[in-house]
């Protein structure tokens, strides 16, 4: 067997079904208020509104308030120049919204709101929820924030108590431009506004950032250095393909990344690729006394991955890597496992929205599909464990665009097959640190834990190794031990898998992989780095 799935975590013993679980008490909304500055209405604000409709059945209606700081002009100035050449094949959150009364539906005006949200950083009268970042209120200070470079906390308070009721940090490894991390950070907030109005937010004050504030001189910095960034990325990938993931795996017989809390040790060793392939996201498996990693594959040709598996022997890979599985979509993270003498995989189809299970027809080189588990989804890496009597699926989930690894949800079914429930409380999490799975989670000295994707600093640059405090109906609750970055003991520039199983250990980590020997001759001598050759 692959994973020790019968996992249990501390107190989960106790844990019961849903429907014996005491409801969480909801605020009691019928109208809400968006106070909003007039000058910068949003494809946001109403993709708001139309979400606290659907999911809360509440009215929306809009209340134009003065904002208490503005950005300056040549914010919007280059905001508008991005969106202009960036494109984007859906509407942004962040585009102006035109004729919004009538896009946004109202209320009669001598039905006052129950709580108003403010969006406009002026402090509302009554009850109302204050969307802040980095501990302040207003656009101003969320771009200081990201023209600093700097994702920033957005918190939703209690105006007229100061509680914090909803936190999260948002990601942006998919942006390439100030536009895109705006976006990001306007998909998050809808999701933290609905979790206040719910009242499903953490509880207790959390300690603000520092302010950072947005002036003229730092949007002239930032624009100037984003040049600089963009001449550099487009040089990179004229020269390489990127990105270009290699996995790479030893065998231990004693102590491995979990227990050192480190990557040193026995020395790693990469899984041979022919360039225009890379081999990301290994999952080990060691069926009829034999080990298998399990990887995607992706052709740089055709930006497509299939999931391959690579046969090892006493020495390490004992023949190239056999694609075993392909659909008409991406596939990638081919999570698998044993259950009822079957081997099933659960591959990432984040690209068909969908959640799908394979069995092994004939182990490992002919899978068949069984069932689709969730669909209308974006979830990414899709992870199974078990804790008691329940199957938990933890998942990084999207909506409304922004980034795939800063939010997690969970879902939980008596038998992988399924039927699966989201979780009450549901997204879990809101945090570029700690939300996106990043390997199988497993349970020693009667202990759970995960590795996670750290991406503050961007996509793949680091992994948690996580203790799982809570798995249950009640609640999720982790505590990450360390953060894993690549370092001279490891093969690589990036990483963001780790899974073991017996001695076989692998991570995956991003290395260059020129087009052509030409191209790596410029690069190294453009670069100065010796091992691009």
């Amino acid at each position: 067997m692959s994973l020790a799935f019968d996992v249990r975590a501390p107190g989960a013993e106790h844990a019961q079904h849903p429907a014996g679980t005491e409801r969480l008490k909801a605020l009691p909304v019928r109208r809400v208020g968006l106070a909003v500055d007039p000058a910068r209405l949003r494809r946001f604000h109403q993709a708001l509104a139309d979400r606290l409709r659907s999911r809360t059945g509440a009215s929306v209606s809009l209340q134009f308030q003065e904002p208490t700081s503005a950005v300056p002009s040549s914010l919007d100035l280059l905001l508008r120049l991005e969106a202009m050449l960036g494109g984007k094949a859906h509407p942004r959150l962040s585009a102006p919204l035109e004729d919004a009364r009538n896009k946004i539906a109202g209320v009669p005006s001598d039905a006052a709101p129950d709580i108003v949200i403010d969006l406009s950083g002026t402090a509302s009268s009554g009850a109302s929820l204050r969307v802040l970042y980095d501990g302040f209120a207003g656009d101003a200070q969320l771009f200081g924030a990201l023209l600093s470079g700097r994702m920033p906390a957005i918190e939703i308070e209690d105006a007229l108590t100061g509680r914090i009721l909803a936190r999260g940090v948002p990601g942006s490894e998919n942006a390439r431009s100030l536009i895109d991390t705006y976006d990001c950070v306007l998909a998050r907030t809808i999701d933290l506004i609905e979790l206040a109005l719910k009242g499903w937010g953490e509880d207790g004050e959390h300690a603000a950032p520092q302010r950072h504030s947005c002036r003229n001189a730092t949007v002239a910095t930032f624009k100037a250095k984003s040049l600089t960034h963009a001449i550099k990325r487009r040089l990179y990938h004229l020269c390489c393909y990127a990105p270009h993931w290699r996995t790479c795996w030893r065998f231990i017989d004693g102590n491995g990344v979990w227990e050192t809390q480190s990557l040193s040790g026995t020395p790693w060793h990469v899984v041979p690729d022919p360039g225009f392939h890379f081999y990301a996201d290994p999952f080990p498996f060691h069926h009829g006394g034999k080990d298998w990693i399990f990887v995607e594959d992706l052709d740089h040709r055709t930006g497509k991955g299939v999931i391959s598996v690579v046969p090892f022997g006493e020495n390490g890979p004992s023949g190239p890597a056999q694609p075993v599985l392909e659909e008409p979509w991406h596939l990638s993270y081919p999570f698998i496992f044993e259950h009822r003498g079957e081997i099933w995989m659960m591959p990432e189809s984040v690209t068909d929205r969908s959640v799908r299970l394979y069995r092994a027809e004939a182990f490992p080189y002919r899978w068949t599909y069984e069932a689709t588990l969730l669909e209308g989804i974006e979830a990414s890496d899709a992870t199974l464990c078990r804790s008691g009597n329940t199957y938990w699926m933890f998942a990084a989930t999207r909506t409304d665009g922004g980034s795939y690894s800063d939010t997690l949800s969970l879902f939980s079914a008596s038998d992988p097959l399924g039927p699966w429930t989201p979780h009450a409380r549901n997204p879990m999490m809101i945090d570029h640190a700690e939300a996106r799975p990043a390997g199988a989670v497993f349970r020693r000295g009667g202990r759970l834990f995960r590795p996670v994707q750290d991406c503050t600093a961007g996509y793949g640059t680091g992994i948690g190794l996580a203790e799982i405090l809570q798995l249950d109906y009640a609640g999720f609750r982790q505590s990450v031990q360390t953060v894993l970055r690549p370092h001279p003991s490891w093969p690589g520039k990036r990483l963001h898998t780790l899974n073991r199983v017996g001695r076989l250990e692998c991570i995956d980590g991003s290395a260059h992989a020129p087009r052509s020997r030409f191209m790596a001759r410029q690069l190294e001598g453009w670069a100065g780095r010796g091992e691009l050759a």
